[in-house]
């Protein structure tokens, strides 16, 4: 797993790669919505992506994390499935409906029953390297996915271009960032997690959220401002000292956010005796996206050997998939 953390920035350029070498068919139909269907590791770079260009998007896109689509998909619906493995049931299931509606599919997968559906249905697919965790291949996703976007004429080109900056930048800020995670790590041993930023970096924290469950064997929670003003701030009351709050400040809240973050820092910080407050680096949102990542990445590596896990291990989910193997 060390070895994949460091290769996030490489992983983004052959992400690249496989992109620019990609071909993918115009839709038939015109396109009046987009859905990402996609699951943990496969679907966590739908939400980044979402999120990143909400203001770019003139039509709805919906992400699905099960295994059934909205009422509204239909043959103007472009249906974008990812899932590393090629082979995660709620997202074959839900393309095998797609079809069915008469959707314009794409999928992006390392091969499995994905590529094979692709295959007899002449559907296009992005085959990126399999064989590790999806957990650390969230570049090739968020790359093929940007790709998707732009080619088909949704958001710019520019997105790609600055998933390389970010690549670069934070292979200068190494040094920072370890130590950053170090203390980020030590914020949470020992205690419950709890993150928070503003909506629109909602992903960011899924993210964190995740990879602390699957890399440090480790449990917590996520919520976003303002929506968290509105009732889990309320919760506080019963906070204490068993909870390690971190606020990710990306440095480019809405104005009033900037006046909720510190209002609910203070409340929160009686409490529970200390907040952490990581703070986000970079010229876009992106890069400051990124810089985040790459940060949850190493302190979920350093917490897990502070907790004595097992950092590649899912046991839990191998036994999870045979039984429902047997259903």
């Amino acid at each position: 797993m060390k070895e994949l953390i460091e290769a996030f920035p490489e992983n983004i350029k052959e992400a690249l790669n496989i992109a620019e070498a990609s071909t993918l068919k115009k839709p038939v139909n015109q396109t009046t919505n987009i859905v990402m269907c996609g699951l943990g590791g496969s679907g966590i770079g739908a939400k980044m992506v979402a999120n990143w260009l909400q203001d770019e998007l003139k039509i709805p896109v919906t992400q699905v994390n099960d295994y059934t689509l909205p009422g509204f998909v239909n043959e103007n619906t472009l249906v974008i499935g990812s899932s590393y493995s090629g082979n995660t049931e709620e997202t074959t299931i839900a393309l095998e409906d797609a079809k069915l509606r008469g959707c314009h599919i794409i999928a992006i997968c390392s091969g499995g029953k994905l590529e094979q559906f692709c295959k007899a249905n002449d559907y296009d697919c992005i085959l990126v390297p399999g064989g590790n965790p999806p957990r650390s291949a969230l570049a090739y996703s968020v790359i093929q996915l940007l790709h998707i976007f732009a080619t088909l004429g949704f958001s710019s080109h520019q997105r790609k271009e600055e998933m390389i900056a970010a690549g670069a930048f934070i292979s200068e800020q190494q040094d920072e960032i370890h130590a950053l995670a170090k203390e980020m790590a030590a914020h949470l041993f020992g205690k419950v997690g709890v993150y928070y930023a503003e909506t629109k970096y909602e992903g960011v924290i899924v993210r964190a959220r995740q990879q602390f469950n699957e890399n440090s064997k480790y449990l917590g929670w996520h919520h976003v401002i303002p929506e968290m003003n509105h009732n889990e701030l309320v919760g506080w009351t019963g906070g204490d000292e068993r909870f390690a709050p971190i606020f990710f400040d990306t440095g480019d809240l809405h104005p009033r956010n900037y006046k909720r973050f510190e209002i609910s820092k203070a409340a929160i910080e009686k409490k529970c005796g200390k907040v952490l407050s990581v703070n986000a680096r970079g010229n876009s949102f992106i890069e400051r996206s990124i810089y985040l990542i790459n940060i949850v990445d190493w302190a979920s590596y350093y917490l897990c050997e502070m907790n004595g896990a097992d950092i590649i291990d899912i046991e839990i989910i191998d036994y999870l998939k045979g039984e429902l193997a047997k259903f």
